[in-house]
């Protein structure tokens, strides 16, 4: 009876919830007391020093007379990008108004016939493959290091790289991550020397780096930028101060040529909307204009919180929190201090476990969690006492886990180390009859669909590889572990479309 009555209360609940407006929801999350460490950059915090900003309505227009035009920039918008690019060090900058998926997808675009071939690092987000379905491109692929026992993804090595354009002279243009989700930075030097060797560009997708540029002090990596990549999609949203879906697309001239550049903007304005907002610009132009003047000090000043933040959880008996002592291990040239990673230890407690405590017990709500790790994402508007919050949560979850165990089926494997066998293109296989199976039933068959967990939205397996009954089995266990399966049709991650054998 008694859990009868638990069971209503809790649906009663639920149903206040969901009689509640988006924006009622909204007001009341912002005037709670729990810290996000998580995207986007500005920490719900209010207008700070520098970054004044007014009421959006007031400042929320369309192509007017003075105003400029996105899609055909010759006044305004010409001129404030031609003002990031050189703060950036860029031939040119576009600004993006629907995040990096719509840079990443036009870069693509750019770079290769419809039809071709293109080289992608397995890790790459979900809107690198988007652009290769659209595209019908024959996907080639270069795997990430695992750092052994831990399941992190690392680096991607220049020699696997450049092995994979001597074995295929159809690549027409390299696409990368870098920084990984976790702050892994690749050797973009040594990997864009490869590509100009091939005569291909170097794209990267360095969304979660968007503060790079700014940090002088080797605090922070360096931008693939600065380092020979051609095509750099940045979100500024992530890790800056800037409003969600702002970010942008830098190129270089020198080996990606006219004829690239004059595609990659034409695809700008097919993939991005035809009425961007001018509040969503004018806070891109805020936020690059503050980071190049007081952001670059504060930047240089979290650094310094978070080096203190590390010597502190050093006293962390279960946890682990790492700095920088991976460096060139596992194919991680650099790594991002401003991405804390908490490891919980294999078969001890799950990301999960540590996403659920914080947030139960301490109104912390990290970014991510992994079976063996949770993310937490700073931003230059976190500070000391964001910092101070998160570590006597942390003190408080490692006691626990000095009190509690628990059983966990984790390997420390990562699917991504699972190299499927592919029998067609992606979009072949998205235009392919399809039947749905039990996912313990699709042993051998070749999948119709995209299976990932968001975030990161890293698929692990595409439309037309062979679905193996090792990735069965890990992504069994990962439903097991309570983790989203998404991608697929079917939310619970129980059936799974599959090509019609015919």
């Amino acid at each position: 009876m008694m859990e009868n009555n638990l069971d209503s209360l809790k649906q009663n609940k639920r149903n206040q919830l969901q009689q509640k407006s988006l924006l009622e929801r909204l007001n009341e999350y912002s005037v709670s007391d729990y810290y996000p460490f998580h995207m986007p950059g500005h920490k719900r915090k209010a207008i700070q020093e520098g970054m004044e900003f007014p009421n959006p309505y007031t400042i929320d227009i369309t192509e007017i007379h003075g105003f400029d035009n996105l899609h055909h920039a010759e006044g305004i918008l010409k001129d404030s990008m031609s003002q990031a690019a050189a703060c950036y060090g860029a031939d040119e900058s576009w600004y993006l108004v629907n995040g990096s998926s719509g840079g990443i997808l036009s870069a693509i675009s750019g770079c290769t016939w419809r039809g071709g071939t293109i080289l992608v690092s397995r890790n790459c987000h979900k809107s690198v493959y988007h652009g290769i379905l659209i595209n019908g491109l024959q996907a080639e692929y270069v795997y990430p290091q695992i750092l052994t026992g831990l399941g992190i993804q690392g680096g991607i090595r220049p020699e696997d790289v450049e092995k994979k354009l001597e074995e295929n002279s159809e690549i027409e243009a390299v696409m990368i991550v870098s920084p990984t989700y976790d702050g892994m930075v690749s050797d973009i030097k040594q990997i864009a020397e490869a590509a100009h060797r091939h005569g291909v560009p170097l794209l990267v997708d360095e969304a979660h780096g968007a503060h790079f540029p700014f940090g002088r002090n080797g605090e922070f990596p360096v931008s693939a930028l600065e380092l020979g990549a051609d095509v750099v999609i940045q979100s500024l949203h992530k890790t800056l101060p800037s409003l969600t879906q702002t970010a942008i697309l830098h190129m270089k001239q020198e080996y990606l040529g006219q004829e690239r550049m004059e595609r990659i903007r034409r695809y700008l304005s097919i993939y991005q909307s035809s009425s961007p907002s001018y509040v969503l610009m004018a806070a891109i132009e805020k936020c690059i204009g503050y980071m190049n003047q007081q952001g670059r000090e504060r930047l240089s000043q979290l650094a310094e919180e978070l080096k203190e933040f590390r010597e502190q959880c050093r006293s962390l008996r279960h946890i682990v929190i790492p700095g920088k002592e991976w460096i060139g291990q596992a194919g991680i040239y650099d790594m991002d201090c401003s991405k804390i990673l908490m490891i919980t230890g294999c078969g001890r407690k799950s990301g999960v476990w540590l996403e659920n405590f914080l947030r139960e017990r301490h109104h912390l709500e990290l970014e991510m969690c992994a079976p063996q790790y949770g993310l937490a994402l700073t931003s230059l508007w976190d500070g000391r006492e964001g910092l101070k919050r998160l570590l006597e949560g942390l003190k408080d979850a490692d006691q626990a886990m000095g009190h509690e165990f628990q059983n966990s089926t984790w390997t420390g494997e990562e699917p991504c180390a699972i190299i499927p066998e592919a029998v067609c293109r992606i979009s072949t296989a998205m235009e392919h009859p399809y039947e749905t199976r039990k996912l313990e039933e699709c042993e051998g068959r070749i999948s119709a669909e995209f299976v990932y967990l968001y975030p990161p939205g890293i698929p692990y397996l595409v439309p037309g590889e062979v679905i193996s009954n090792e990735m069965i089995l890990k992504l069994i266990q990962y439903r097991k572990l309570g983790f989203e399966i998404q991608g697929i049709q079917d939310f619970q991650g129980i059936f799974l479309r599959t090509l019609r054998e015919k």
